[in-house]
């Protein structure tokens, strides 16, 4: 099967470029939490019953699933909804942000890479669109666009 990847430069105006920017901070703050997420479920999970320190563990119930894609996928759907800044952006955009996430946590087991870092602004200055649809950019329809 042929995969054809067609890549496209934009030259946004000033109006697109504070969009994108608020884009990616809302990309960082859920790539930061539900790292956050997943590292409070590991570290919860490091100690034996009988040597954990109450003050400095947490404390997390034992039935607890293990944080993933799928389940923070449904956690996201109610962020969007009660954080506007989450509505704002593409749903595929922040879908592709913990998939980025899940693809860390994989290199670290399989690979051997080190667990992954939080995001601050110089440490993740992209997004992706899975579905492009019909329209994604429609409110940034006036970005002169080349091929």
């Amino acid at each position: 099967m042929l995969t054809r990847t067609y890549e496209f430069k934009l030259k946004p105006t000033a109006e697109q470029v504070s969009i994108f920017e608020s884009w990616l901070i809302a990309c960082r703050k859920v790539y930061n939490y539900a790292l956050a997420e997943r590292k409070a479920w590991v570290n919860s999970r490091k100690c034996e019953i009988n040597t954990c320190s109450l003050e400095k563990e947490y404390i997390i119930p034992a039935d607890t699933k293990r944080p993933n894609f799928a389940s923070q996928c449904r956690a996201l759907t109610q962020a969007r909804k009660d954080f506007s800044e989450l509505g704002n952006v593409h749903v595929h955009v922040l879908q592709e942000t913990l998939k980025r996430l899940e693809n860390a946590f994989v290199a670290m087991w399989d690979r051997g890479h080190g667990f992954p870092r939080f995001k601050s602004t110089n440490r993740m200055r992209s997004f992706n669109f899975k579905q492009m649809g019909k329209s994604p950019l429609a409110p940034l329809n006036k970005a002169t666009v080349y091929t």
